[in-house]
C-alpha cells in the first residue's frame, strides 16, 4: 500500500507520541478529526500500522544479552521447528531465510552463561541440525521505521515530511 505525506506525518506523530488522541493529532496535523480517524483506520486495515503496544526493552526486563542464531533444519521439519521456537520465550523473532541457513532468530538472555541455556533449549530439538550463534556487541542503529515511512511518503507525492 502506498502512503502519502499526510499518512507519513500521522505515522511519525504516532511514533513520537503513541498516546496522542485523534482530536489532538488532527489539531497538530491541521486536518479534520474524521480525516485522521479515516486515515488511521485505513492504515490499520491495510496492515501498515500493526499495533499500539508499549515498546519494551528486553535489557530493562533483565535480558541484556542479545544474539542471532542461524539454524539449519532437517528437510520437512520447518513447521515443527517453528512451533518449537515459538514456545521459547527468549526467541524474540524468527525469520526463514535463503543462503547457508534456513532460519535466523533473535535471542535474548540474562547473561552469557544464560545464553548457553537458551541455545541448548533452541537446538535441543530433533529438527535442528546445526546452529551458528553471534552475540550482539552493540546496537548503533536500533530498529527504526520513521526514515522508511518518510521515504515511502516522499516517493508517492514528492513532499518531504
Amino acid at each position: 500500500m502506498a502512503i502519502d505525506g499526510l499518512d507519513g506525518r500521522l505515522i511519525a506523530l504516532l511514533a513520537r507520541e503513541p498516546r496522542i488522541g485523534v482530536l489532538e493529532a488532527s489539531r497538530r496535523l491541521g486536518v479534520a478529526r474524521g480525516t485522521v480517524q479515516a486515515r488511521l483506520d485505513r492504515l490499520q486495515t491495510n496492515g501498515v500500522i500493526r499495533g499500539f503496544g508499549p515498546n519494551v526493552d528486553p535489557a530493562a526486563l533483565g535480558y541484556p544479552v542479545t544474539a542471532f542464531a542461524t539454524l539449519e533444519i532437517k528437510q520437512g521439519q520447518g513447521s515443527d521447528v517453528r512451533a518449537h521456537l515459538s514456545s521459547v520465550p527468549e526467541v524474540l523473532e524468527l525469520h526463514t531465510t535463503t543462503g547457508t541457513g534456513d532460519m535466523l532468530c533473535r535471542l535474548v538472555a540474562r547473561s552469557n552463561a544464560d545464553l548457553q541455556r537458551v541455545i541448548d533449549r533452541v537446538v535441543g530439538f530433533e529438527g535442528i541440525q546445526r546452529a551458528s550463534t553471534a552475540i550482539v556487541m552493540e546496537n548503533p542503529v536500533p530498529l527504526r521505521i520513521i526514515p522508511l515511512v518518510e521515504q515511502a511518503a516522499q516517493d508517492t507525492d514528492g513532499d518531504r515530511l
